[in-house]
């Protein structure tokens, strides 16, 4: 079993920093790739960025182009988000998915999201 635990979340003002982080950790597993969703109260988790973890291709939505930042660590199975310049539209629960294989099989794995909240 493969578990994806996000930490870095919390409450910054307007123009702040903070780094997200995921680990993916379990028993023998390959990582393809893992990206970054994010959802606030009341509407559709939405997708922030993604990573491919052989050439490290990344990928943003238009939103957080320029401002937040995608890279990863491979020895230690973990992806990094980091988001600068942030907004109060940037208040959300932001969740980790990773694209695994583990035992033979392919997956999508997520974590349990960490609250990052953006004051005024």
């Amino acid at each position: 079993q493969v578990q994806l635990v996000e930490s870095g979340g919390g409450l910054v003002q307007t123009g702040g920093s903070l780094r997200l982080s995921c680990a993916a950790s379990g028993r023998t597993f390959s990582v393809y790739g893992m990206a970054w969703f994010r959802q606030a109260p009341g509407r559709e988790r939405q997708f922030v960025s993604q990573i491919s973890w052989s050439g490290g291709s990344t990928w943003y939505a238009d939103s957080v182009k320029g401002r937040f930042s995608i890279s990863r660590d491979n020895a230690k199975n973990t992806v990094y988000l980091h988001m600068s310049s942030l907004k109060p539209e940037d208040t959300a629960v932001y969740y980790c998915k990773g694209d695994i294989a583990s035992q033979g099989v392919r997956a999508e794995y997520w974590g349990q999201g960490t609250q990052v909240t953006v004051s005024s």
